[in-house]
């Protein structure tokens, strides 16, 4: 162990230099991820950035299927409008020009 070579160097005991250079081993490796953990963390985000797309995928298509109902019952409120309206509108016509041949 380089480390426990340079402690006893730097004045350590033996003893506490392989202590020192055990305790810090043992601390690294519970803080060191491994490469099998970083692959399963990515694998997770795959999964759930995947399960995310499907979702927004699902509700972007509910979104657009109540859009296009919605302008489909305006499109026939507008088509109900506009054939009142001409209704309406004949019949005034009609009416105007019934006044006036009653006049002439």
């Amino acid at each position: 162990m380089a480390y426990a070579d340079t402690l006893k160097a730097g004045g350590f005991s033996p003893e506490q230099a392989e202590a020192q250079s055990r305790a810090l081993a043992e601390i690294l490796d519970r803080q060191m991820t491994t490469k099998a953990e970083i692959a399963q963390h990515e694998n997770d985000l795959r999964r759930d950035i995947e399960a995310l797309r499907v979702e927004l995928k699902r509700d972007l298509r509910e979104v657009e299927l109540r859009l296009e109902a919605k302008m489909a019952e305006t499109k026939a409120d507008l088509t109900r409008w506009v054939v009142g309206a001409g209704v309406l509108q004949t019949a005034i016509v009609v009416g105007v020009l019934l006044k006036v041949a009653k006049l002439v």
